[in-house]
């Protein structure tokens, strides 16, 4: 394993992270708790450090099976949660439907406490607003102004060790501003969508990052599955994946599919075939190759994954020439007239 500050923190991290949603909901088929839970402990075992969760998981169940599998370890791993929906006025959504934000000291208040005692600790290494738009985010917003700086509040009291954003929920250029703006206004670190088809965030993102030294993660490494090395055209989703309502027709799903598929093949054929890698691992290298990136945190659902994706750091590594054969792919859309990728995204 590979550890890595985030810079704009004192936090050290395993660069392989695990996102805690993927086992603590529905929202990728596991349904089984004790599953849940044994991966996260495996994940510790393997030398994971890095425990990404967020309030609105399930309501705050993933919070509470994270303490039921991590709990006695918590000196030795980095936890952060999320915050800024209101889980408490408003019932869970169906199709995964973005509850109203509040972003008052007292509800950011009210959030931290919730997450504490579902954690079972008293303070949280790294909490973020949790899709955040920018009057939340940038200076001389008076709403955004005085969260922020209940947040330095809750580091000086040492409820919080440090703050940040989460973005999101789908992938879209607004983001970029929202990102940019949290580096350079609020020197804070900032978790975005990107792999090596989605980087119309990152590309941009990471010369600020670079620029002020102060760190990215990523989250769906491997573009919501295309390039896990399991997809068909005929891979059909469980009833409750986040990836059925996003695509409401068989036709979008399709068409979503085969240009995703088709540039993944032309990734395998360069650069994984006898490269001494699988795609999956490829897919962190090059999310990773950036020394402004943190962590990662793949989709981690089953042993399996898990296995390989921390296999990734004694893998083949991306040489410098591969990167760029990569992004000179990306830079001409893989040869393809249509990019229907980012679409589907966390």
């Amino acid at each position: 394993m590979e550890y890595r500050n985030i810079h704009g923190t004192d936090l050290n991290v395993s660069a392989l992270g695990f996102g805690v949603w993927t086992v603590g909901t529905t929202w990728w088929g596991v349904k089984d708790e004790q599953m849940g839970e044994q991966l996260l402990r495996r994940a510790y075992d393997l030398g994971v450090t890095f425990f990404d969760n967020g309030d609105t998981y399930a309501s705050g169940k993933a919070e509470e099976l994270q303490r039921r599998a991590l709990g006695d370890v918590r000196e030795n791993i980095v936890i952060a949660s999320k915050f800024g929906y209101d889980i408490y006025s408003n019932p869970e959504r169906p199709g995964q439907q973005e509850r109203p934000h509040d972003w008052t000291p007292v509800y950011l208040r009210k959030a931290l406490e919730g997450s504490l005692k579902r954690l079972g600790t008293d303070y949280l290494d790294y909490y973020q607003l949790h899709n955040p738009r920018m009057n939340a985010i940038e200076q001389g917003s008076a709403l955004a102004d005085d969260l922020w700086a209940e947040l330095a509040k809750l580091k000086d009291e040492g409820l919080i060790r440090a703050y940040g954003t989460a973005l999101g929920p789908a992938l879209n250029e607004r983001q970029i501003e929202e990102s940019i703006a949290t580096i350079e206004q609020r020197r804070a670190p900032t978790q975005i969508i990107y792999n090596l088809l989605e980087q119309v965030i990152g590309e941009p993102l990471l010369k600020v990052a670079e620029a002020e030294q102060v760190s990215v993660i990523a989250r769906v490494p491997h573009a919501s599955g295309l390039l896990e090395g399991y997809m068909t055209l005929e891979t059909e989703f469980e009833p409750g994946d986040h990836r059925n309502w996003r695509m409401t027709t068989n036709a979008k799903k399709k068409a979503w599919m085969e240009d995703g598929l088709q540039k993944a093949e032309q990734i395998d054929a360069q650069f994984v075939a006898g490269k001494g890698r699988t795609i999956g691992q490829l897919a962190l290298q090059f999310a990773l190759h950036s020394p402004m990136m943190a962590s990662v945190l793949p989709n981690i659902y089953n042993q399996k994954g898990l296995d390989e994706y921390v296999a990734a750091f004694d893998a083949v590594p991306l040489t410098a020439s591969e990167y760029g054969g990569i992004q000179a792919l990306y830079a001409d859309n893989f040869g393809l007239q249509t990019n229907l990728i980012g679409e589907v995204v966390k």
